[in-house]
């Protein structure tokens, strides 16, 4: 089985449900409707084993019904910043993982009615924790590669769409990111993310 660590606000009350191959449980207050996911590695002599995708149990614990519509895989040398991106006119949800490699995976909400509104949470995914993380539709997502380089793999829940994609600034002092970077040293970012939108000027959900 999998085990969801459900992301809930600060306060509230933890609530289990419990799954054929899935259990959802209280984890760390971050992005409201994300979710932290861990699988279970079967491993013996041989080497080891684990399910990284379960459709049936994925929809049923995050209450969607939509499917996913394309799958990305990308690689970036240590440094390599990437985002922070959505699409204002086809939002996508994504399913994050890493399969070499080490990311500093940043979320920020920017659905005016979310409860976390404004916030934003950063946490490691590596191969070796290989953890997950699924990130709903309207929040800016990116990341930081802290190796020497990472592939990461996500599904998206809607195609790419160039024309609605919104940069919010990876370094914009009101969304207030904390990134992982030795003191001076800027990161490696394409001329799009370099100019990308203050937190005052992003259009919002």
């Amino acid at each position: 089985y999998l085990i969801f660590l459900m992301s809930l606000l600060i306060n509230s009350p933890s609530t289990a449900f419990n799954f054929q191959k899935f259990e959802v449980c209280a984890g760390v207050p971050s992005i409201h409707g994300m979710l932290i996911i861990e699988p279970k590695i079967f491993a013996d002599g041989r080497g080891w084993f684990f399910e990284s995708f379960n459709e049936n149990a994925f929809f049923k614990a995050v209450g969607l019904n939509s499917k996913f519509a394309q799958d990305n895989h990308s690689f970036s040398y240590y440094g390599v910043l990437r985002g922070l991106h959505y699409q204002l006119k086809h939002p996508q949800g994504k399913l994050v993982r890493v399969v070499s490699g080490s990311i500093f995976d940043v979320t920020v909400d920017v659905r005016k009615l979310s409860p976390t509104y404004g916030r934003w949470f950063g946490i490691e995914v590596s191969a070796l924790n290989r953890k997950q993380l699924w990130i709903p539709p309207g929040v800016a997502h990116g990341f930081l590669v802290i190796s020497a380089g990472a592939e990461v793999l996500y599904k998206a829940t809607d195609f790419y769409d160039p024309q609605s994609e919104v940069c919010l600034a990876w370094n914009d002092p009101t969304a207030g990111v904390e990134w992982p970077l030795p003191k001076g040293v800027l990161p490696n970012v394409n001329a799009k993310d370099a100019v990308g939108l203050s937190w005052d000027a992003i259009p919002k959900f």
